[in-house]
């Protein structure tokens, strides 16, 4: 009888442990998987994505409510993660960053300064937040400036991420996805 009781208790205690220590709701599809513009080089030369690069500085309000909101949301952790190499960088880093030949440095000026490798790739409009978007073969698709929203970032990101951009104009994708069921995911 002890033997039975020891063994039960033994049981309990093992599917315990494991039940209130394995991450049930932590798995890696739960973030965004967010790259070092090297690392993102990098992966893309090993296995060609698209890159998302997310333009931020440490001072934008609407940058830290899209990390708290928008990078949150399920639907587009999963499409950024499937189909892109996502980056976020800080448009006033101080690190120097060496791309294609080119060594791109920060620039002190004016009260806070600004990293060359973001103003190269903002075509010097540096606003924040801004994305841009870069093809299999590093080059600039698009750049799309602004606060977004769950449902406005996924869009953005099917059409970029779906190759539509080459034959569609964004707002006619917009309305064509707006007549979708739900559920329907192209």
């Amino acid at each position: 009888m002890r033997k039975i009781l020891f063994s039960g208790i033994l049981l309990t205690s093992l599917f315990s442990f494991f039940a209130f220590t394995s991450p049930h709701n932590s798995s890696v599809n739960d973030e965004i998987k967010w790259m070092s513009w090297e690392e993102a080089i990098e992966a893309s030369k090993e296995n060609p994505k698209k890159i998302f690069i997310d333009m931020y500085t440490d001072w934008c309000g609407w940058c830290k409510r899209m990390d708290a909101s928008t990078f949150k949301q399920k639907d587009v952790v999963k499409y950024m993660n499937d189909n892109f190499y996502a980056v976020k960088f800080n448009a006033e880093q101080k690190e120097d960053v060496i791309y294609d030949g080119h060594t791109f440095k920060f620039v002190p000026s004016g009260r806070r300064g600004y990293h060359q490798l973001a103003a190269s790739l903002l075509d010097g409009k540096l606003g924040y937040p801004s994305f841009v978007y870069m093809d299999e073969e590093q080059r600039r698709i698009t750049v799309s400036p602004g606060y977004k929203d769950g449902n406005r970032m996924l869009l953005e990101l099917k059409f970029i991420g779906g190759d539509h951009y080459k034959n569609t104009q964004f707002q006619d994708f917009v309305k064509n996805e707006s007549k979708r069921p739900a559920g329907d995911n192209r």
